[in-house]
């Protein structure tokens, strides 16, 4: 998945056009894009909704619930077997342990084995941040996102040009997610869909940092995250040569080669080379 695309969860018509707005995956939100007395008139329609999806050939689907209570009310309402999980907004780590128990109870309800959906959590305080490691390695948990719009409100963080303010924040959870053994985070959003060469900038920073996708407020901003997640068919030939060399090497008894640059390659950067290779399209 290197794209996914909030959509809110009160407006039909923009459910059934956001399937072809190019998107790997769609965020349908149910908390900060609906007013507190629209929540079960959206829990309604995000439920039809899904249930009559056709089950290939579509944007996975992901659907923001709220924290608290809300949030338990909100997961009963649209776990079923089209959902691909819950992204957590402004997640704890019992916020995450409470969602996975209204969760059990909801796919019991409906006849699905008890922990097929996932959490993903949106950390977007700074507790929840120093919290990452042991967030990321909760049941349920297949990655991590920043919600970094409140995050910043809270740190008082003003972004320059180089978001380098946040840089520390961003390793920080790559860092617990790879410890955990969860799959990397996903980037926050660019609340600025006209500006797409900075989009393109920052993206690309966080492809850098081990990033693997980026959410998107705007259909404007998908090409642009789609382009900068898919790897060239230049990367991806260099990546295949130099497994299939190291792999011959490794065979012949030798742990080590030199690379066609110069520079010594050992397991760990084929290894590097190989996860690159999954996000062929």
């Amino acid at each position: 998945m290197r794209s996914y695309l909030y959509v809110p969860g009160d407006a039909p018509a923009k459910l059934d056009k956001a399937l072809d707005r190019g998107a790997d995956a769609l965020i349908v939100d149910l908390e900060d894009a609906v007013p507190l007395a629209g929540k079960d008139r959206a829990r309604a329609i995000v439920a039809s909704w899904l249930a009559d999806l056709p089950a290939s050939g579509r944007p996975a689907v992901w659907v923001r619930v709220n924290p608290g209570p809300v949030g338990a009310l909100d997961a009963r309402a649209v776990v079923g077997p089209h959902l691909a999980g819950v992204c957590l907004a402004k997640a704890g780590a019992s916020d995450v342990a409470a969602l996975g128990a209204a969760l059990a109870a909801a796919e019991s309800s409906r006849g699905l084995p008890v922990g097929s959906v996932a959490v993903v959590p949106l950390l977007e305080t700074a507790t929840a941040i120093l919290d990452a490691p042991a967030i990321a390695r909760a049941p349920r948990v297949a990655r991590l996102q920043i919600g970094e719009a409140d995050l910043r409100a809270e740190l008082g963080v003003t972004l320059g040009p180089d978001e380098r303010e946040l840089l520390h924040v961003r390793s920080h959870v790559v860092l617990a997610s790879a410890a955990a053994g969860i799959a990397p985070p996903v980037a926050s959003v660019s609340t600025d869909y006209r500006d797409l060469p900075a989009l393109r900038a920052s993206t690309v920073a966080f492809r850098r940092l081990g990033f693997v996708g980026r959410a998107c407020i705007h259909p404007a901003q998908i090409p642009v995250v789609n382009e900068v997640f898919t790897p060239t068919a230049e990367e991806l030939q260099e990546a295949s040569d130099l497994v299939r060399r190291f792999d011959a090497a490794v065979a012949s008894g030798a742990g080590v080669l030199v690379g066609a640059d110069g520079r010594m390659v050992d397991a760990a950067v084929v290894r590097a080379a190989r996860r690159l290779l999954t996000l062929a399209p």
